[in-house]
């Protein structure tokens, strides 16, 4: 693998991972994030020798400064400081990536990333977060290394360093090479985010989370993830059965082993008392504050002992900001969602129930539900019945005679509703695509002619047949679903299981809820496949990590006390040796202190053991080479006595073959110099090695061939082919 490539693609990873954990916060708006996302596509895509070029060192230059200048244009004309700011530094980062050049460009981009990451923390922390950092913690070490690894190569060679050929340190060469690392330098660099990870983790399991959001995000939030309408118009709907977007989730206290796979909650979002023949809205739309008590919201009174919790519900960010209630709710009880010391919401109060709250963090809203025991509550009374009573002016009279002929000899209200809620649900089709809602009269049209439509038609159908009957009534929109998701044990509610239904006034019970929509419409929609079971697993997956990492306070680390304290509990009372050995700590820590003890002498034995074959070794080495140098020394005086014999040794020519060139031409120092030349290369290529009495007795025979009488010139060998130097 080479090491400029494996190096580029680790730091681009760590670039990728910080930017991912800024843009899947949420901070940025879903048009500026897709631009910074394909920006960032394209920086990856430019090629190397691209960024060598000085227009791209303009770019590197000048950008950011422009950048700079325009966010602080921004700023000064009361911009967002953190979106500001948090758009900057995404900025800051794809141009480095475009325009980078060397190792210190490179530990800019990494500084940058886990500037990134830091900032993702306090904006986001979800799921998509949790992967990002996971990613980090693996490929940071290595990253960080080989960015040190090219900074040195490339600091030595500007101070001008060589190399052992005594050439420049060549820079180009060294990226190429495939030699510098390996699959075991990956892999060991990998393994250091163990033992950062589960630091990491002790430190978050020691100290409770507290997010700087609460000094950063006290705004609202431009986009929220789903919608909820606050206004019934028959003559327009959306394909809300097939919106899969989710709303909320809901755990209902002592769920059996198998639930059921789906059930109709029908969770209250808003109602409406005033119908103009087309649409319905509130006659009286102003909005009070909730009573409460601590976290407490009363909704009928507040909460008393023997209440029964009736679910817990966990709101996604909603448009309005609703609060979804049951129609049997007498209080609730707000909990932290996400942070922990993050102050609880405002709530207000509608006239006609519904609840609306205003956060600091527009994270949504996770509160409790209590009801009271069946038969406990008497009903509340019923202030300006006329308000219920209200008709449309241009409403036919065919309309009431339908509601006469449907009721016929009913003895009472309820009785009454119920036929007409069996009529609409037996006698009429539910679609999506009704041709009423481009009729002058709608709810006309859908009663006499088309005869379908959505839910929609079939409460405003019901609540105004009853009100011609002189039966108070509202319509109520909320959402009916709930569908099991087995990975997170809650149910699901989405958009899809919006829905429409009618509450009627009865003096016995107060206002009863009635769904003339036939049945197998207002049930939650679901379609089973792969695909949805990945998606259940992933937003069970995302519910646990708000819940345990995002939202972790001291109530959640004192519960993880209290449960290892259980757990100690058990199994120091079982019979088995853990349990005995449990039973009597002082004896456990001694023992396990004793076998680190022993673990650790071990260890230290071996590397000693090591470490003396590794010096044996070394000194074997090091008496070799000073062998070898020795032989040199040696037979470079040898070299320089037969120059001055005039028997030259020839370039090319080993010492060797020149030996038995000479012995061959029968010179009379031939022998001498054969069996000198034959110690050298023994001492210098073989194992053998020169004692000092050999040294000196080499040097002694190196004299005696100096004293000797000068020869007649032999020929110069011819050159081999070979060429070995001494």
């Amino acid at each position: 693998m080479r090491f400029g490539l494996i190096h580029r693609v680790m730091t681009e990873a760590l670039a990728v991972l910080g930017l991912l954990a800024l843009l899947t916060s949420g901070e940025l708006d879903r048009a500026l994030t897709i631009a910074l996302s394909a920006a960032l596509v394209g920086a990856l895509l430019v090629p190397e020798r691209w960024q060598q070029r000085p227009s791209f060192r303009y770019v590197g230059t000048l950008a950011p400064l422009l950048i700079l200048a325009l966010q602080l244009v921004r700023l000064a004309l009361h911009g967002n400081a953190l979106t500001i700011a948090v758009e900057f530094a995404a900025a800051l980062q794809i141009l480095r990536l475009m325009t980078r050049r060397g190792a210190a460009h490179d530990q800019q981009i990494i500084l940058l990333a886990l500037v990134h990451l830091i900032a993702g923390t306090v904006l986001g922390g979800g799921i998509a977060y949790g992967l990002c950092f996971l990613g980090f913690l693996i490929v940071a070490p290595g990253a960080l290394a080989l960015s040190h690894l090219r900074r040195e190569v490339e600091g030595n060679y500007q101070q001008g360093a060589r190399d052992r050929t005594g050439l420049p340190v060549d820079v180009p060469r060294i990226l190429r090479s495939r030699r510098v690392i390996g699959k075991r330098f990956l892999l060991a660099t990998s393994l250091l985010a163990l033992p950062i990870f589960l630091f990491t983790a002790l430190l978050f399991l020691a100290f409770p989370r507290v997010s700087l959001s609460l000094l950063l995000l006290n705004r609202d939030r431009s986009e929220r993830m789903t919608g909820f309408s606050d206004k019934i118009d028959l003559g327009g709907v959306g394909l809300l059965r097939e919106n899969p977007a989710l709303v909320l989730r809901v755990e209902l206290p002592n769920l059996p082993a198998s639930p059921q796979e789906r059930i109709a909650l029908y969770l209250r979002g808003t109602a409406f008392d005033h119908y103009d023949g087309r649409s319905w809205s509130r006659t009286d739309p102003h909005a009070l504050p909730a009573e409460r008590l601590g976290n407490q919201i009363r909704v009928r009174r507040f909460y008393r002992p023997g209440d029964v919790r009736r679910m817990l519900i966990d709101l996604e960010p909603i448009e309005p900001p609703v609060v979804f209630t049951t129609d049997d709710t007498v209080s609730l009880t707000l909990l932290p969602r996400s942070n922990p010391l993050s102050p609880f919401p405002s709530l207000t109060r509608a006239p006609e129930g519904e609840l609306r709250y205003v956060a600091a963090e527009d994270r949504g809203l996770r509160y409790e539900l209590f009801t009271s025991p069946p038969g406990q509550e008497p009903p509340a009374p019923l202030a300006h019945p006329s308000r219920y009573l209200q008709l449309p002016a241009e409403l036919s009279p065919r309309v009431a005679e339908l509601a006469r002929r449907w009721v016929g000899d009913a003895r009472d209200r309820r009785q009454a509703a119920r036929r007409i809620e069996q009529e609409l649900q037996r006698g009429y089709q539910y679609s999506l695509d009704s041709p009423s809602g481009s009729a002058p009269q709608p709810l006309e049209h859908f009663l006499f002619e088309s005869k379908q439509g959505h839910c929609e038609y079939y409460s405003t159908a019901m609540a105004v047949l009853l009100r011609t009957m002189g039966v108070p009534t509202r319509n109520v929109t909320g959402f009916v679903g709930g569908t099991y998701n087995r990975f997170g044990r809650y149910y699901t509610v989405r958009q899809g299981d919006a829905h429409s239904w009618v509450e009627v006034y009865l003096p016995d019970t107060g206002w009863t809820r009635f769904d003339p929509t036939p049945t197998a419409e207002s049930a939650p929609q679901r379609a089973t496949s792969l695909t949805t079971s990945l998606r259940d697993i992933v937003e069970a997956i995302s519910q646990r990590w708000d819940r345990n990492v995002v939202g972790y306070d001291l109530k959640q680390q004192l519960s993880l006390v209290q449960h290892l304290e259980k757990n100690y509990g058990e199994l120091s009372s079982g019979e088995g040796w853990l349990g005995r050995a449990l039973r009597q700590p002082r004896r456990l820590l001694l023992t396990a202190l004793g076998l680190a003890l022993a673990a650790y002498g071990g260890h230290w034995l071996w590397k000693r053991r090591g470490r003396r074959a590794t010096s044996s070794e070394q000194t074997e080495a090091r008496a070799r080479e000073q062998a070898s140098r020795d032989a040199r020394a040696l037979y470079r005086q040898l070299e320089a006595i037969l120059q001055a014999q005039g028997l030259p040794r020839p370039p090319g020519v080993p010492p060797l073959t020149h030996a038995r060139h000479l012995l061959a031409l029968g010179h009379p120092l031939a022998p001498e110099v054969l069996d000198l030349t034959a110690r050298y290369t023994a001492a210098r290529f073989g194992a053998a090695t020169l004692t000092p009495e050999e040294r000196a007795r080499f040097q002694q025979r190196l004299k005696q061939l100096t004293a000797a009488r000068r020869a007649p010139r032999a020929a110069p060998p011819p050159a081999p082919t070979a060429r070995s130097s001494p």
